[in-house]
């Protein structure tokens, strides 16, 4: 390999795409969690104290809190993942692309 430029490597690519698609499954598993945590109401009793906490532990754990960050990332990492694979995919159909076109010129310069 050249000092300067790049090398890409299909299977190394896929390999990253397969270790993200493993933290997105679970990532989303935590986001389901978190969904099923903001559903609650914490059992904190019934003084107007730990009612208000309650409902700020509940609020904070919602979709606006915890829940919608962990769904925010959860979506980031599967577009990433997806764009991944695509980038992989294409490159591997390009480069066989290539690799034909250049098998067919060596067989008409013999």
């Amino acid at each position: 390999m050249p000092d300067n430029g790049y090398e890409v490597a299909p299977h190394e690519l896929t390999a990253r795409a397969k270790t993200l698609a493993e933290i997105g499954d679970q990532t989303s598993a935590l986001a389901a969690s978190a969904n099923r945590l903001a559903e609650r109401v914490p059992m904190l009793g019934t003084a107007p104290p730990a009612l208000h906490l309650a409902m700020s532990l509940q609020e904070a754990a919602g979709r606006t809190g915890h829940t919608g960050e962990v769904h925010a990332a959860d979506t980031e990492l599967n577009d990433f993942h997806r764009a991944l694979r695509t980038s992989a995919d294409r490159y591997a159909e390009r480069d066989a692309e290539v690799a034909s076109a250049l098998r067919a010129l060596d067989g008409e310069a013999k």
